[in-house]
């Protein structure tokens, strides 16, 4: 047993050696994009005895997206794998014709017209917290009770979810550390156990006619190709695996690499979690094994993991953060706005702002979708503190860029920056862009990477171009202002104003 503390019964039932008693189900795949250990499909496996799967491209989420995303591009991908997976185990179990339902339209009426033409008895999927999954799912449990249809829901996308952590007085933690501690105390070798398929695939069922199994084209959804497999972000089960075998490699470095951007330290796997092409149980099963042994890098991961199951269950127990601070005082402090916040907000989303390091990230996170999660803290910090913008319109440009966008995450990481949410740093913590380059990219080897214009520049002078001679300038053949910008403003006179302006929290 892995701790003391039985583990809270999941909405849906854990397995049990008894006959299936539905005829038929559907299984509704959102963010669970896989086939090993999928508890909605496992669930649905062991109730029925013919099981179909279906993932929808919701047009209330692609609608209002630029035509060309990564985020789409991965999806897509990751369909055509996950539909290879499906033909696989179904033909193993000598059942042939079996693949993925795809549908793209509103889901809310999609989900519910599939399942009577299938004539099912119950719908499966995974929860989904965010509040406008909440509002899609009602809405559909609502359509398919209408048809005489159940709609039956459970945890897979973390590993304790929504109230299975709470205080000694039944409360929800709002600091990190208190429920790390509960949530190690509570662990269960049963609540990082997969979710087998394998052994009832041959319920896999063959869709019937006139309901042929396909994924569609990028161009027959509305979308174009992007950049994305030139990032090196491998897509689908297949591209997760290959990324967790080499993470495990090099993971008893985890502790310090992380921090370093132009080192391979992270795992590089958020966008796999984001959409469960990889499962968090396999992930956290995995660095408790090797934090049993000693490692101290795996020990550090399985607590980012921990960060991630924390700001699922402040989403769900505060839903308000979604769009206001977790600490309503916050709420008050009078964030820079008209043209000149704007174009300082310009300058930072072009990563146009003159500090290096935080203009780097920019285009990082603009060329590839991707950005270390050390400089998100650090351009998060200088959006809010340096500038004066309201964390909102910087969690907004993530949500928007990010490959690995998670409202509960991204929401919890732009209020920790901003000192508004819970167990945030104290706002009068303030990150130095300048000294926080020289300590984790000192031989400026990621600036030199995003900003190639400065890389002529001494190394010691490349945190900070404007402190440069004329002669180091001309040796390095760079014109401030002209090829790289002047700062957009001075920190030391940012931190001073961001202190008055947070001083409405301070007085009360």
């Amino acid at each position: 047993m892995i701790g003391d503390t039985a583990a809270v019964p999941h909405t849906l039932p854990h397995p049990t050696a008894h006959a299936p008693v539905l005829d038929r189900a559907l299984v509704w795949l959102r963010r669970d994009l896989r086939t090993d250990d999928n508890a909605a499909l496992h669930h649905a496996l062991t109730a029925a005895r013919q099981v179909w799967c279906v993932f929808v491209f919701d047009t209330t989420i692609l609608d209002p997206l630029p035509r060309a995303d990564r985020r789409v591009e991965f999806i897509r991908d990751s369909l055509a794998d996950l539909d290879g997976q499906l033909r696989a185990l179904a033909l193993a179990h000598g059942v042939d014709g079996v693949g993925l339902l795809v549908r793209h339209g509103d889901a809310r009426s999609a989900v519910p017209a599939l399942a009577r033409q299938l004539g099912v008895q119950a719908v499966y999927a995974s929860h989904d917290d965010e509040p406008d999954a909440l509002a899609r799912d009602a809405r559909v449990r609502g359509a398919l009770a209408d048809a005489g249809i159940a709609l039956h829901t459970g945890k897979d996308h973390v590993v304790f979810e929504r109230s299975e952590v709470l205080t000694a007085t039944g409360g929800a933690y709002s600091v990190f550390t208190p429920y790390k501690n509960a949530w190690l105390k509570k662990l269960d070798a049963a609540d990082l156990a997969p979710r087998a398929v394998a052994p009832m695939a041959a319920r896999l069922a063959p869709p019937p006619p006139g309901l042929a199994t396909s994924v569609p084209t990028l161009a027959e959804i509305g979308f174009q190709p992007t950049n994305l497999h030139q990032m090196k972000l491998p897509t689908g089960s297949s591209g997760a695996m290959e990324l967790l075998d080499d993470f495990l490699a090099r993971i008893d470095a985890y502790g310090t690499a992380r921090d370093f951007p132009a080192v391979k330290g992270p795992s590089y796997l958020s966008t796999h979690l984001r959409f469960g092409t990889i499962s968090i149980r396999r992930l956290a099963r995995e660095a408790w094994q090797r934090m049993q042994g000693g490692s101290r890098g795996a020990e550090v991961w399985l607590s980012e993991l921990i960060w991630r199951d924390f700001y699922h269950q402040v989403l769900h127990h505060h839903p308000h953060v979604a769009r206001a601070s977790f600490k309503p005082v916050y709420d008050r402090i009078h964030w820079a706005h008209g043209q000149e916040a704007d174009a300082l907000f310009a300058a930072w989303c072009e990563g146009r702002t003159g500090y290096p390091l935080v203009d780097a990230a920019m285009h990082q996170i603009n060329q590839t979708g991707y950005m270390h999660n050390r400089l998100r803290m650090v351009v998060a910090s200088f959006l809010t503190k340096d500038l004066g913008i309201d964390w909102r319109r910087g969690e907004a440009y993530f949500a928007t860029h990010l490959n690995d966008f998670d409202l509960a995450a991204n929401n919890g990481g732009w209020q920790w920056a901003a000192s508004s949410g819970c167990d945030a740093q104290p706002y009068f913590r303030i990150f130095n862009p300048v000294s926080q380059s020289e300590k984790f990219d000192a031989d400026g080897k990621f600036i030199r990477r995003y900003l190639p214009q400065l890389a002529d520049l001494p190394d010691k002078l490349i945190h900070a171009p404007w402190l440069a001679r004329p002669v180091d300038l001309a040796a390095a053949r760079l014109r401030l202002g002209t090829d790289y910008p002047l700062p957009v403003v001075d920190h030391a006179l940012a931190r001073e104003a961001t202190l008055q302006r947070y001083a409405v929290v301070k007085a009360t």
